[in-house]
Order: C-alpha cells, then sequence, then structure tokens
C-alpha cells in the first residue's frame, strides 16, 4: 500500500494550535504524509497563543510541505486528487458554518470542496465555543453529509463555557482510519 497522504487544515481556534501541532507530529511519525493548510486568519493573525509566523515556520518544517493558505492554491487539490483523506483540525464555527451552506471563501473551504468532488472523505476536528448554539445545527447538517466524518468531540468548560465542544484530537488516528472505511467513528459525543 503506498503512503497515506493527508490534507491538515488548521482553522483560526487559536487556542488549540498546540494540541493540533502535536496531532500533527504523532501523525507524521505513524508515517502519513501531511500537507499543511491554513485559513488566512490562521496563516497570519498573531494572538495571546503565538505568533503566526512562528506557527507557520514548524508546521512547515514538520510537514516538509508549504502551507496551502490562499484560495487559488487550494483550488487544485480535487482535480490533482492530492489528497486520501483532508483532516480540518481545528476547524472553528464559521467554517462548520460555510462548509454546511456550501460558502466557499477561505483557502479551508476551498480546500473541502475541491477534496470533496472526488467523493474522498473529510474530517472535522470541531472546535467551536457555540457547538451547543449556533454552531450546532451546522454540525448537525454536516453529520448527514456523505464523505463527512468527524472526531469525537465533548464539552470543554461545561461550567464556564456550556456551549463550547471541543474535539478529543488524540483520537484523529482512529478517526482517520474509520473515515476511510466509510464509517463514523463511535461516539461521536462522548
Amino acid at each position: 500500500m503506498s503512503k497515506l497522504k493527508a490534507g491538515f487544515a488548521l482553522c483560526g481556534s487559536f487556542c488549540t494550535f498546540s494540541k493540533a501541532i502535536a496531532q500533527m507530529e504523532y501523525l507524521r511519525g505513524q508515517g502519513i504524509d501531511l500537507f499543511p493548510i491554513m485559513s488566512q486568519n490562521a496563516y497570519e493573525t498573531d494572538t495571546r497563543f503565538g505568533r503566526a509566523s512562528d506557527f507557520v515556520e514548524k508546521i512547515e518544517a514538520l510537514c516538509g510541505h508549504p502551507i496551502i493558505h490562499t484560495i487559488e492554491a487550494a483550488e487544485p487539490i480535487g482535480p490533482k486528487k492530492m489528497f486520501d483523506i483532508l483532516i480540518i483540525e481545528p476547524c472553528t464555527g464559521n467554517t462548520i458554518g460555510k462548509m454546511a451552506c456550501g460558502i466557499t471563501d477561505t483557502s479551508v473551504t476551498m480546500a473541502a470542496k475541491s477534496h470533496l468532488r472526488n467523493a474522498r472523505p473529510v474530517l472535522i476536528a470541531v472546535s467551536t465555543n457555540d457547538a451547543l448554539g449556533a454552531a450546532g445545527k451546522n454540525i448537525g447538517q454536516l453529520l448527514n453529509y456523505k464523505n463527512i466524518y468527524f472526531v469525537p468531540m465533548r464539552q470543554d468548560d461545561s461550567a464556564k463555557k456550556p456551549r463550547s465542544i471541543v474535539a478529543d484530537f488524540t483520537m484523529t488516528e482512529d478517526a482517520i482510519h474509520a473515515a476511510l472505511n466509510g464509517e463514523q467513528i463511535q461516539p461521536i459525543l462522548m
């Protein structure tokens, strides 16, 4: 079997970047060839969680590929059949909403649209403070879409952020294998 090729997209849930990068390191250690993708905000925005340029440098060094960070660069993903699977980790409520409505105005949503044209799996690792609020209907909608799968998720701080959900990033590898077999790993909500 040839080496698994995976797109790994990061959206602007900056507080989970360290967890996502840890998963990238782990998956690379498992022999998966990762092609990084970042939304414009993720690629350019400095936050209290770190400087964008530091994240970009670390991710490119880890993956050995330049980051896809424009719509134009993401468009060929489908026509070229670049990946076996596309992972969006972290995936914000904003990106989830756009995907649910078919809006393609970022590098990440273009990557998903382009990848899905070949009926290949997209794996979403939710990270949003409104998953049990405004984003809930969009998550529910995507759960019904063919070739869309989710990393199992849970409330991350039910007392202080009662509508917030974050995927269990440590379950990404198991979720990848399930999605490649056309299955949703269970349970989705932990």
